[in-house]
């Protein structure tokens, strides 16, 4: 399902620039074991989500491996699971490993913090939207934009194209909220929908007086966000609130209230922790018996 909303050409052209600064001259370790063909498995060693597949598909697809997946991306896992089998050549094999890897471990750690923040407001009974940020890794964002939807959540905006977010910033070089944004609705047109960014509830009924689609309670701690929420709905109730700033999987359940619709955070790709994988030479098929990879 989600691998459908990622463009062909986009994998393809991310996973030679990922293969290309891995390998930027001579593969030394690939004359060691040279072009003959086996198989190596993935193994999945920590708890979580698996994210990432479409990914890894693309870069086993510039080498000319093959692979069988075993497992589906969005799958739970528990430690130690075989994923998929990979054959081909073992220089190729091994040229695929670390970058494989390091998607596969960076995409699934993050589908599988979102997950767990899905869980704990879903147990809750909250009904808004979870949301990560913006705060992505520079080259990487695709991906974990991606994996933020396998864990459940949503994307928010995925760059500055996708939503007009007017920051604090923006409304002062603007000269006022309401400048701000009457100058993005000329240039935005009925397409895309405005959010201002808040940081009192003065400001957040100047950006709804103003026509704004969404208004961002940005550092409220957790009572002045709800109150904030309560009294915009009461005199908005079409603006969509969002919350955000400093939420994270331990306190999410302090800002979740009925009258706030979102609630953002950066924690879900922004030093999120890894998830543990190894990419094995098979014993039925390989080299040897149980050879660990080259790293």
């Amino acid at each position: 399902m989600w691998e459908n909303v990622l463009h062909p050409l986009r994998l393809q052209n991310l996973a030679r620039e990922w293969l290309l600064e891995d390998t930027s001259s001579f593969d030394f370790g690939g004359g060691v074991v040279g072009d003959q063909r086996c198989e190596f498995t993935i193994y999945m060693k920590s708890p979580g989500v698996l994210a990432g597949i479409p990914f890894v598909n693309a870069i086993f697809a510039e080498l000319n491996l093959q692979v069988t997946w075993l497992q589906k991306e969005g799958d739970r896992l528990r430690p130690i699971t075989e994923v998929a089998k990979v054959s081909g050549p073992s220089k190729s094999l091994l040229l695929s490993e670390r970058v494989a890897l390091n998607v596969l471990s960076r995409a699934s750690g993050v589908a599988t913090a979102a997950a767990r923040m899905m869980d704990i407001i879903q147990k809750a009974g909250w009904r808004g939207t979870i949301a990560g940020s913006r705060k992505t890794t520079p080259g990487f964002r695709m991906v974990e934009k991606y994996a933020l939807m396998v864990g459940g959540v949503d994307m928010h905006r995925y760059d500055l194209s996708s939503m007009i977010m007017l920051k604090d910033n923006h409304i002062t070089l603007a000269g006022s909220i309401d400048q701000a944004i009457k100058k993005a609705r000329q240039l935005s047109g009925f397409a895309l929908k405005i959010e201002v960014e808040c940081r009192s509830i003065a400001e957040a009924q100047e950006a709804c007086q103003s026509n704004c689609d969404i208004v961002m309670l940005d550092n409220f701690d957790p009572e002045e966000g709800k109150r904030a929420a309560l009294t915009l709905k009461l005199q908005y109730p079409n603006v969509l609130v969002e919350v955000s700033g400093g939420i994270t999987e331990q306190n999410v359940l302090l800002y979740a209230s009925p009258w706030t619709d979102i609630l953002s955070s950066s924690s879900l790709i922004q030093g999120y922790p890894t998830l543990d994988f190894s990419m094995k030479v098979s014993p039925t098929r390989g080299i040897a018996h149980s050879l660990d990879c080259l790293d």
